[in-house]
């Protein structure tokens, strides 16, 4: 599956793929495939990308063009 926003987003933060795949601990040829579409993106790497983008998984899915993550009310 092919996650344009993937790539959008390391752009807009001026990151290089290397960043990225340093972020993920993995390989850039192994990030390059996920921003492609190559290969899937595992769900604990669509995870720790919206953390370190700040924005929510949905967005990054393109589910939403809410950016902004979900927060969920405080259950005490």
């Amino acid at each position: 599956m092919f996650f344009r926003r993937l790539e959008d987003l390391r752009i807009d933060h001026d990151k290089t793929q290397t960043q990225i795949a340093q972020v993920l601990y993995c390989n850039r040829q192994v990030y390059r495939r996920y921003e492609k579409g190559i290969r899937e993106l595992p769900v604990w790497a669509l995870i720790e990308l919206a953390r370190y983008y700040q924005v929510s998984t949905d967005y990054i899915l393109g589910l939403t063009d809410n950016d902004r993550p979900y927060d969920p009310p405080d259950v005490r």
